[in-house]
């Protein structure tokens, strides 16, 4: 009882971070029968997507409407976009250099290509199937208007539902007089609700993230992974010297901020989002760490985190430059310049509009290839691995959207930096 006692006194981070590390004996433990407490884990991912869609939209409107200066929303959506853009460019350009430098596609032999082909063959046609489906960039841009806002807001197009509220926020700063104060006071109370709610949930978290670890653990195994060792450890060292130091150097440069203070801030935002694959899912908490541990204000991180989630996709752009590249060498193809930088652009391309859920990323990566001439069913070869290397890119890209946040509050003059790097809150 001493020790359950002391558990639920510690912070929230530590909490999540004892449930990860639980999750991973259990998982090998419990082995496929790890399956049987997964539910755990889906439950608390529905209850943190069931925030999302009202504290993004309410949190969007009051930090438009009360922005009060149009020009100002224009210099932080065209400062945003431009970050997000470059960030993702330079993660596809690294994983092309060591994709090329690596060479992780020579090691692998004719009787493991062909098993792993057999394995995820009908995996990897279900998700061909739905990259073919996918909006092309101009369909994409061009459904950002909603046709029935509802129904956007019903069906979580996050794309839709910023247009929505920042046109909504625009439309009540119009409004003469003092007669649109109760509508923007309205959704002030319901985003702070939101946030009560993200308090609420988060409670759960620890059980739920070692569920997840331990579901996907007992689900792969290690075998899978020493097959694929190189393939995933490129991948990953990609993740880290992005997230080190391209994030870090960007946020230190152009907001003074440390990096340490910058990552421990976010830390419960990257476990969450290690352990749910979901940037969308993710969202509440990367919005209060954003706000409460790193000065952040709130029409800020209202405008650039919600868009973050959806067009910002770092790690899943620098994991399709070494896949890409993967494939190509497993099947003996060779790739031009021209071929790689086509790479760069569809895969920047393709990440507008890409839905921040698990497994998106194989799919963009499917529009990839196909542009490239590489063969499709290749991507059986790394959906072994997928959900794992998933898990960290998925950090990359919330981090990502953390740091824009605190690059354009601080070249808005809206970053406060009167915390010191210890008084980050407890989000529990």
């Amino acid at each position: 009882m001493k020790l359950i006692g002391a558990f639920m006194r510690t912070r929230l981070h530590t909490k999540i971070l004892v449930g990860l590390l639980a999750g991973i004996p259990v998982g090998l433990l419990l082995g496929p029968r790890a399956a049987a407490i997964e539910p755990l884990g889906q439950l608390f991912i529905r209850l943190i997507t069931m925030i999302v869609v009202p504290l993004v939209f309410s949190s969007l409107f009051v930090g438009t409407a009360s922005l009060g200066d149009i020009r100002k929303l224009g210099r932080v959506g065209v400062k945003t976009i431009l970050y997000y853009l470059c960030t993702t460019a330079i993660a596809i350009t690294i994983g092309l250099i060591l994709g090329n430098i690596f060479k992780p596609g020579d090691n692998i032999n004719e009787s493991t290509r062909q098993s792993l082909l057999s394995s995820y063959q009908a995996d990897a046609e279900a998700r061909i199937e739905l990259a073919d489906q996918k909006p092309g960039v101009i369909e994409t841009l061009t459904r950002i208007v909603p046709r029935n806002p509802i129904e956007s807001l019903a069906e979580a197009h996050m794309l839709q539902i910023i247009f929505f509220a920042l046109l909504f926020g625009i439309a009540v700063t119009l409004v003469p007089g003092q007669r649109g104060k109760p509508v923007i006071d309205f959704f002030d109370a319901v985003s702070e609700a939101m946030i009560q709610m993200v308090h609420i949930v988060m409670k759960f978290a620890p059980f739920g993230v070692l569920a997840l670890i331990a579901a996907v653990v007992g689900k792969f195994g290690i075998d899978i992974l020493l097959s694929l060792l190189k393939y995933t450890l490129i991948v990953l060292a990609g993740l880290l010297l992005h997230m080190t130091f391209i994030y870090s150097s960007a946020v230190r440069i152009f907001s003074g901020l440390s990096a340490r203070k910058f990552f421990r801030g976010i830390q419960p935002a990257q476990l969450i989002a290690f352990s749910t694959s979901s940037s969308n899912a993710t969202l509440p908490v990367t919005i209060e760490c954003v706000e409460e541990n790193l000065g952040v204000s709130e029409e800020i991180s209202s405008f650039v985190l919600p868009l973050g989630a959806t067009i910002n996709m770092d790690g899943t752009a620098l994991y399709q430059g070494v896949a890409a590249i993967f494939i190509a060498q497993v099947y003996g193809i060779s790739l031009t310049l021209g071929d790689q930088f086509t790479i760069v652009l569809m895969a920047t391309l393709a990440s507008i509009g890409a839905a921040g859920v698990p497994g998106i990323g194989v799919i963009t990566l499917a529009m990839v290839l196909q542009t490239i001439g590489v063969p499709l069913e290749g991507i059986a070869l790394i959906l072994g691995v997928d959900r794992i290397i998933d898990m960290c890119r998925t950090v990359v890209n919330i981090t990502g959207d953390a740091s824009a946040a605190v690059v354009v509050a601080s070249s808005e003059g809206d970053l406060r930096k009167d915390r010191s790097p210890g008084e980050e809150k407890d989000l529990a």
